[in-house]
């Protein structure tokens, strides 16, 4: 029998498959596909202090095994998420969730940061430190190890009862340095890998795809980045990880775990197959048997 539960930083699991923000709302679509409720958990969509209508459109383009967006955290903000979409959930997800939090200041994120705490439905809660830090000049909370730090440092104090995972950017020039800085300031995890810079352009328009100019590559080109991410920081930290990256099947969810992964983010095959987490998840003891495993949590950093 195989047996796929995992433990993330206490946060006990049934299974690692969990949906990456931005890419499961709050869960109410996919409902209509499937019982959510055989997932691990899920990040919901990512929250702040004011609602966001986000950037202005063109704000998703196709590319080879991807895509690219750059939706500007569009969301109700945080109090209409605690509001409406949290008792709403209730209905269809059973589970304790992650709450993934995103801001243009720390100000902002320790605000939101605190509210969730206080959410008995959340069990999670994960920062993305890749906004952009508007009080210093729009560089990411995320872009080196001091600034990372700092972050973390912050929203720890807010953070007291639930796991703190602080999501990391790939965009950087040493992963593994950041890490260390949120694991030094009380990170309990670390979710990553959040998406790649890229930019298409139309030849015949002669301008960028996307209004933004730039925007997030994400799809199953950049897992062997995220999955090279994950084992350099699974190696460099004690704390538990989170993979993320093009997963889009139970073969690679074994490769995250094997890197270091405890549990894994399935993010842009959502959009593709809104089937995929519930297909990875039916696959897994499969391919569990296949390779001769009978835990998954046996898996995580055996390489």
């Amino acid at each position: 029998m195989a047996e796929l539960s995992v433990n993330l930083a206490g946060l006990q699991l049934d299974n690692p498959i969990v949906p990456a923000s931005g890419c499961f709302g709050y869960g109410n679509e996919f409902k209509d596909f499937y019982d959510i409720n055989i997932l691990g958990s899920f990040s919901f969509k990512g929250t702040t202090k004011e609602p966001r209508v986000g950037n202005p459109t063109p704000r998703i383009a196709e590319c080879d095994a991807g895509m690219i967006n750059a939706v500007g955290l569009q969301n109700p903000g945080v109090h209409a998420v605690i509001e409406h979409e949290l008792p709403r959930m209730k209905e269809y997800f059973r589970k304790p969730v992650i709450a993934n939090i995103g801001g243009f200041s720390v100000e902002e994120f320790v605000y939101c940061c605190e509210l969730m705490e206080q959410q008995p439905q959340v069990g999670l809660v994960e920062v993305n430190i890749s906004c952009p830090n508007l009080h210093a000049g729009g560089t990411n909370f995320g872009s080196c190890a001091e600034s990372a730090a700092e972050f973390t440092r912050a929203v720890r104090k807010v953070v007291k009862s639930k796991p703190l995972f602080i999501k990391l950017s790939p965009n950087v020039t040493d992963i593994t340095e950041v890490a260390k800085a949120c694991e030094a300031e009380g990170a309990d995890g670390l979710s990553l890998i959040n998406t790649l810079l890229g930019m298409r352009i139309d030849p015949r328009t002669r301008k960028p795809v996307i209004a933004n100019v730039m925007g997030g590559f994400s799809g199953p080109a950049i897992f062997p980045v995220a999955l090279r991410c994950v084992y350099q920081t699974a190696h460099a930290v004690k704390i538990p990880v989170m993979g993320i990256g093009g997963v889009d099947s139970a073969e690679k969810v074994l490769e995250m775990m094997l890197a270091g992964a405890t549990a894994v983010q399935v993010g842009a095959a959502n959009l593709a197959d809104p089937y995929i987490c519930k297909k990875i998840i039916e696959e897994l003891p499969a391919v569990m048997h296949k390779y001769g495993i009978e835990r998954l949590a046996d898996l995580v950093g055996k390489v």
